[in-house]
């Protein structure tokens, strides 16, 4: 049976295509401001709004990013504000933000069992409005990503500097981090909000053992989280595992796997940095 046969599997691949695209789109940016761990927390307080999604027979889609943006609007004015360090706001995130949504599902008459597929992915959840909403939250999260590539760049590699130059920082770290929110939720059907954060992550991280250059990260990484977001949700529709992990484990593979080809590139280019300085000097001594 032809896996395009069900609709299910349809909408499902149409989600993991998305999550493919954007994770990598705003993880770069996260990875270069060492935020690696952003996902997590914005994960777990999307668990909140996840809960009342359910609660008020609302879509948990859009009431997930909601609250997923409110709480990195807030996160991100405490980091730049000094009142308190980053860990700890990321903290009061992650526990903050799951003991709200099993408390709040609970109270609503619901049962925790409800909200599984949200923290880990399951194909079978993706419905056709949370299709059209994760393609408007990803079309929004490509905007931003590739079309303010510049600032964004420029304000991970150094606010001060950005500053100097006249660009918005605050504007732009708080478009950063409602970014981010934006990108957890769409991932979290398939891959989970529990393991959301190894997709911002894991495939940029792969692609910088390669690459040199942002533009090439970007692209590889881009082109790795597309294929192994594709590739686990297949899987799962042919051995019945579950899909985040499925995912975030062929990623962790080809990170290895990249990992390994490293080596042997940087001894090459270090041979013919080594070469291009040695005929450089020799054209000096023969000025």
């Amino acid at each position: 049976m032809d896996i395009l046969d069900y609709a299910f599997m349809q909408r499902a691949l149409i989600a993991a295509a998305l999550v493919g695209i954007t994770a990598p789109a705003i993880g770069t940016y996260l990875v270069q401001r060492r935020q690696a761990l952003m996902g997590d927390g914005l994960g777990h307080v999307a668990m909140t709004g996840v809960a009342l999604g359910f609660v008020l027979q609302t879509s948990p889609v859009w009431m997930a990013t909601l609250v997923a943006v409110v709480g990195a609007v807030g996160m991100e004015l405490i980091r730049a504000r000094g009142r308190t360090s980053g860990d700890v706001a990321l903290a009061m995130l992650f526990y903050g933000g799951l003991a709200g949504g099993v408390m709040i599902i609970n109270l609503g008459g619901g049962q925790t069992a409800s909200l599984l597929g949200s923290m880990f992915g399951s194909i079978t959840t993706v419905a056709a409005e949370d299709v059209t909403a994760m393609a408007v939250l990803a079309a929004f999260v490509l905007v931003v990503a590739i079309g303010l590539r510049r600032q964004l760049f420029a304000v991970c590699q150094d606010e001060e500097f950005a500053r100097v130059t006249g660009l918005p920082v605050r504007a732009l770290n708080l478009l950063i981090a409602v970014t981010a929110a934006v990108t957890v939720t769409v991932a979290m059907r398939i891959v989970g909000l529990l393991l959301v954060s190894a997709m911002l992550v894991i495939p940029v991280a792969a692609a910088q053992r390669l690459t040199r250059s942002f533009a090439a990260t970007l692209g590889l990484a881009m082109a790795i989280s597309v294929t192994v977001s594709l590739t686990g949700t297949a899987a799962t529709y042919y051995i019945n595992v579950p899909s985040g992990a499925t995912i975030v484990l062929l990623a962790i593979g080809v990170f290895m796997v990249m990992t390994a080809l490293s080596a042997p590139l940087a001894r090459r280019r270090a041979r013919a940095a080594l070469a291009a300085e040695e005929v450089c000097t020799r054209d000096d001594v023969k000025v």
